[in-house]
């Protein structure tokens, strides 16, 4: 007998959660090239479906732009985001790097630049080889086999498709009357129930879910990186098992920090990716949303085609639904 079963029989068959042991990865049940997981419930039918139903007429920018300085994941020695000009105007007229004339310099301004930065910074999303379990990543896709001297060669950020779906968005921060969620508080079931009561909204398989923590009140200060408020393993399992196809948040980690297991210093981010299959969404900007009260939406994102990264930068908007 399941002992939290969210969805009907049917449904708990596409629901990669419900095959999910603890600290291993999952084996997908759609199959053993599967490296989308739960977004193979996007088809054809549930696009068509949320854009019958969105009103285009106001869009919501759920983006961060990228900046030098900008906070990001860069304890671990990561690298920063940098932008520099490799063309300018006045430069070309020195270094001449299209071998045209100095009238042709003078008349064409040419500017061009150049970035580096960590794949996960500023919003992105989480790929499934981004986190994994004794040398495996989601579906049983072993480092040995899959990971060559660059990257991943399964389930890298190219292999995500356009996400459409239907967005639900829960007020965690507003749920207990604050502005920003106090350092390092835990996400659990009790706080999703306790939205999705407040808000009068029920969540569906196929949902995007995103959590809003307050954490981008801090942004850009050094005290968004630390101690974040944010999703635990109980919240995370419990969204995961109500069919979410990805869950993402406002703040720099998605989960909780510091870990509260011992071992596991992720243990979101391993629950999600290798043994659930639900991608993640991080540093997404939701106090518009928040401001308005707009808690159920038409979700639209893509990723940059990066192949086999680990993460890449999305640019995620949201509309409001016709009832």
């Amino acid at each position: 007998m399941c002992v939290a079963c969210y969805v009907d029989e049917v449904t708990k068959q596409k629901v990669i959660a419900y095959n999910a042991a603890f600290h291993k990865v999952t084996k997908s049940p759609y199959g053993a090239g599967d490296e989308i997981g739960m977004l193979n419930l996007i088809d054809a039918e549930s696009r068509s479906a949320i854009l019958s139903r969105a009103d285009a007429s106001k869009v919501f920018d759920l983006s961060v732009d990228h900046f030098v300085g900008m906070p990001g994941w860069f304890g671990a020695g990561d690298q920063p985001y940098q932008i520099w000009m490799t063309h300018t105007p006045a430069g070309e007229i020195v270094d001449n790097s299209m071998g045209v004339s100095l009238e042709a310099n003078q008349l064409v301004g040419y500017s061009g630049d150049s970035i580096s930065m960590y794949t996960h910074c500023g919003t992105h999303i989480d790929t499934f080889n981004h986190f994994g379990y004794n040398g495996q990543i989601f579906n049983e896709f072993s480092a040995e086999q899959y990971l060559g001297s660059r990257a991943w060669t399964k389930c890298g950020a190219e292999k995500h498709p356009p996400i459409l779906a239907r967005g639900v968005l829960l007020d965690v921060a507003g749920l207990h009357g604050v502005a920003t969620l106090p350092p390092s508080h835990g996400i659990g079931e009790a706080d999703i129930k306790g939205c999705l009561s407040k808000q009068n909204v029920k969540l569906r398989p196929g949902d995007v879910v995103l959590i809003h923590t307050g954490q981008m009140k801090l942004w850009p200060n050094i005290a968004f990186v630390s101690n974040t408020p944010g999703l635990n393993r109980e919240g995370a399992e419990f969204l995961a098992k109500h069919g979410a196809i990805m869950i993402g948040a406002d703040n720099l980690t998605l989960e909780q920090t510091p870990a509260a297991h011992p071992l596991n210093f992720f243990p979101v981010h391993t629950y999600l990716l290798a043994e659930a299959g639900v991608p993640i969404l991080e540093m997404a900007y939701l106090d518009e949303l928040v401001e308005e009260k707009v808690w159920e939406f038409a979700f639209f994102g893509a990723c940059i085609k990066l192949r086999g990264a680990t993460g890449a930068p999305m640019r995620p908007v949201a509309m409001p639904l016709n009832h």
